[in-house]
């Protein structure tokens, strides 16, 4: 392209004829600013290149080593927990009674509504009364044919043995006169008896609350025609069911590993300690009301391993529901310093549990742990770590083992031990 420029500017000169020597020195000139020109742009063109293979190879070593990922870590804490055993039981009440009535007859009267709180002796049903007071007059009537018949005989039996002592009358007739007697006697216990069972049947007519609780619905209306029976031995109406609100038992079973840390922990103690229950309900993150455990079966049920046991929990607000769910938490121990992480800091593994910690070196190394349950929002961890270990607790999906990364002290926050 040069040699053209060249040629065509000598063409200038004289078309075709050789050019003079002020022309020559100009040409000279032309052709150097030429080749100057040439090599700038050759120049320019090889740094360009330079300039773009040393980027890029920059890039490429960036993106083989590429900044350490940021966590945040930090030690255990420490503090003092309770060990303890943690179950799903069954409200039961302490009393539950089926209403049935021992006389039988026409039910008149429904003395309260559906769902009450009734009081030990409140009237409840009432059974026309008329058929038992008529029996009661009967037997009292009774009572008075026998005695009547008593005074008669004591007096025969008077006369015959003052008849005796003057040698007017004879052996033979006192004995007959006391026999008389006798009979007129039983007459009377028979007549009384007769008079407390009629007073049975009528006072059967009401039939009270045995005990404080809460009633259900009547199964019956007035107007119906109740069976009764006093052994129960043949069928009975069903009128209601009531049962008692306070206390209130708590039900749930162990299995026979949580059985024998509960016994091996109360040998230990001796006290009343292990005994103490702490319940929380289905709705509720705390534990705020406590009972007492009073009862374990005597033995494993078969089938499933597992011991029944109950505790008793007060109830004098009448929240707590016969059949409601609630947790229960047994203390086996007093408290003892124990590491505590956050839960989301503990990993699974194909065979327990593992937490990411950070070394001198900034390189995550997994450690093995044993972990416990839940307490203050943490999990506690009962071996594998110490005091001087830092976790990792934030940027855990982003930390691989065996990795380096960039860590940033944090802190774990303990709550309340009541949830």
């Amino acid at each position: 392209m040069a040699s053209a420029l060249v040629y065509s500017q000598a063409k200038s000169f004289g078309g075709g004829q050789q050019p003079s020597e002020k022309g020559s020195r100009s040409l000279k000139k032309l052709r150097a600013k030429t080749w100057v020109g040439s090599a700038v742009a050759i120049g320019i063109l090889g740094g360009g290149l330079f300039l773009a293979s040393h980027l890029f190879a920059r890039t490429e070593v960036e993106a083989v080593a590429p900044l350490p990922s940021a966590v945040t870590i930090s030690a255990p804490i420490e503090e003092p927990i309770a060990p303890r055993l943690q179950f799903l039981g069954q409200f039961a009440a302490v009393e539950h009674v089926e209403l049935r009535a021992q006389v039988g007859g026409t039910l008149t009267q429904i003395g309260f509504k559906d769902g009450d709180v009734v009081h030990n002796g409140d009237l409840l049903f009432t059974i026309d009364p008329r058929q038992y007071e008529i029996r009661l007059a009967q037997a009292n009537a009774q009572l008075e044919t026998a005695t009547a018949h008593l005074a008669l005989a004591d007096q025969q039996l008077a006369r015959a043995e003052q008849l005796v002592r003057t040698s007017a009358g004879t052996v033979q007739n006192v004995d007959q006169r006391r026999g008389d007697q006798q009979a007129a006697q039983a007459a009377v216990d028979d007549a009384k008896a007769q008079i407390r069972d009629a007073q049975f049947d009528l006072d059967h007519c009401r039939i009270t609350a045995p005990f404080t609780g809460r009633i259900g619905t009547h199964l019956v209306s007035v107007g119906n025609l109740i069976s009764g029976s006093r052994a129960g031995s043949s069928p009975t109406t069903l009128l209601a069911t009531i049962v008692s609100l306070d206390p209130i038992y708590l039900n749930f079973d162990m299995s026979e590993a949580d059985y024998m840390a509960f016994m091996r922990e109360r040998q230990k103690q001796g006290g009343p300690l292990a005994d103490k229950v702490e319940v929380s309900l289905s709705d509720e993150t705390d534990f705020a009301r406590e009972g007492t455990l009073d009862f374990i079966d005597n033995a494993l049920d078969r089938s499933s391993g597992a011991i029944h046991a109950r505790a008793t929990i007060p109830n004098g607000d009448h929240f707590l529901t016969p059949g409601g769910f609630a947790r229960v938490r047994v203390a086996l121990a007093p408290p003892s310093p124990a590491l505590l992480v956050p839960d989301a800091a503990i990993l699974p593994d194909q065979s327990g549990h593992i937490v990411l910690t950070v070394g001198p070196n900034d390189v995550v190394t997994p450690k093995r742990v044993e972990v416990g349950d839940l307490r203050g929002g943490l999990r506690v961890v009962r071996s594998g770590l110490t005091t001087s270990d830092q976790v990792i607790i934030d940027g855990i999906p982003i930390a691989r083992p065996g990795s380096k990364v960039s860590p940033h002290s944090g802190s774990i926050h303990f709550a309340s031990d009541r949830s």
